[in-house]
């Protein structure tokens, strides 16, 4: 679970306007901006759901068509909001180049490329799947983000930088993973069926690395940048290289948060 401690929908909202009304009073520049996406607003669902029609939307799908499919998941399932609240705080738990909420939900289109999946989600399931895929076409042109409509993704999922990132339709995420740019949880072929990596918390995925197939990557284990994963991962191990071997152990429970990327420091642990 995150560090911080989980705020509700209210408590997020305020601390969230407490931080927009300071940044653009000290940036004239952005304030405009900043009371159009998060002051204006009544409530943190109205907020993303703004932020994030405006992002999805184009010429042919107007911004206010889009944020109605917004509202309308986030009123039937507000599940989806309670999420969004906890992946915002995973980013500003880990990454130490951030302070603020506001910086996540306005500027990290990792963040974004998230929370437009968790739409596309919602309309998958609800049988809209023609919608959904053209949610998904939308999200990789404004993100560089590519994930399947039908993916599971967990929440406190931290998509770091984000861009080049592909998971496929059986792709399972748990709570609480990192994953950096490039990495690709993806298929071995043309076959059909459940075929896509099952991904357990507290995993952290280095930028480049390829999961490939219907495997597993154990729970609190580590995948070094570049690596080639072809085969199960145990729990709680670190795994590196073309094609991936077992190198050593992570020395944290939730390499997810604590987001180190050289290996070397798990192989002295060995």
């Amino acid at each position: 679970m995150p560090n911080k401690p989980f705020y509700s929908s209210e408590q997020f909202w305020k601390i969230l306007k407490q931080e927009a009304e300071q940044v653009a009073a000290k940036e004239p520049m952005l304030a405009s901006y900043i009371h159009a996406c998060v002051i204006n607003h009544h409530n943190f669902e109205s907020s993303l759901s703004f932020i994030l029609s405006n992002k999805l939307s184009d010429d042919v799908m107007p911004a206010i068509a889009v944020r109605e499919m917004f509202e309308e998941a986030y009123m039937l399932n507000p599940g989806i909001v309670d999420s969004a609240i906890v992946d915002i705080q995973a980013v500003v738990n880990r990454d130490p180049a951030v302070s603020l909420f506001l910086t996540v939900l306005i500027h990290f289109k990792g963040f974004h490329a998230l929370q437009i999946h968790r739409l596309a989600n919602y309309m998958w399931h609800k049988g809209r799947t023609d919608l959904s895929l053209f949610i998904q076409s939308r999200n990789s042109i404004a993100s560089g983000v590519d994930i399947h409509p039908a993916a599971k993704i967990g929440k406190g999922v931290m998509l770091d930088h984000a861009t080049g990132i592909v998971i496929g339709e059986t792709t399972v995420v748990e709570d609480n993973v990192s994953i950096l740019q490039n990495v690709t949880l993806g298929g071995t072929g043309n076959e059909q069926g459940d075929r896509h990596p099952k991904i357990r918390q507290g995993v952290m995925i280095g930028s480049g690395a390829k999961i490939l197939g219907n495997i597993e990557i154990g729970e609190g284990s580590k995948v070094g940048a570049g690596s080639v994963v072809l085969i199960d991962v145990p729990c709680c191990v670190t795994v590196v290289g073309v094609p991936a071997k077992i190198v050593g152990k992570p020395d944290c429970s939730m390499p997810c948060e604590s987001m180190k990327q050289n290996v070397l420091d798990d192989e002295a642990a060995r």
